[in-house]
């Protein structure tokens, strides 16, 4: 047996599984986008939208593989993403401090500018809690798949497993099931 025999390869790919992603996933991302814009309105929100639009992004690295898919979407795309999200959340605060509120207090937008609070809202749902949902779930799915090595199959993340003194002694040690 060599070497290439013994390793688990995590990606198996699929037809089946890859077909099925290529139908679903324009689908899904058009539901995350409609959860994202109608979620002041409906039931849902950008939570709800940007986890939505996060799993679509998953579905495609189950199917196509991981690491292609690391390449496709990078890490600065991801970081520019979640900052993207934190900024405007932020500057929409901001914004309503600097117009003599409370931070999000999203009255000031009518007492100034006669407009509908609504607007603030949408600011915060579409363009900062979706952005940072979405990448942020993205993100962790990146970081525990980089985590996993398939020629480590331990379960360890790589390190090294140690034995104590304390292991080798309850080794040894009779155990009891009536404690």
């Amino acid at each position: 047996m060599s070497d290439a025999d013994s390793v688990d390869d995590t990606y198996t790919e699929s037809q089946v599984i890859m077909t099925a992603v290529k139908i679903l996933a324009p689908f899904t991302f058009t539901y995350g986008m409609f959860l994202i814009f109608h979620g002041a309105d409906t039931p849902g929100g950008s939570f709800q939208g940007g986890t939505v639009v996060g799993v679509t992004i998953l579905m495609l690295a189950f199917a196509f593989g991981i690491d292609p898919t690391r390449r496709w979407l990078r890490k600065g795309v991801l970081v520019g993403l979640a900052t993207g999200g934190v900024v405007i959340f932020a500057g929409v605060g901001l914004a309503m401090m600097a117009l003599g509120g409370n931070f999000l207090e999203f009255d000031r937008i009518y007492d100034v500018f006669g407009e509908k609070q609504k607007w603030g809202l949408e600011a915060i749902e579409i363009g900062g809690v979706s952005l940072i949902v979405s990448s942020v779930i993205i993100t962790l799915f990146f970081a525990m798949a980089a985590g996993f090595s398939p020629q480590d199959r331990s379960g360890t993340g790589g390190l090294e497993q140690t034995e104590s003194p304390a292991d080798s002694t309850s080794a040894d040690a009779e155990v009891s099931d009536d404690d």
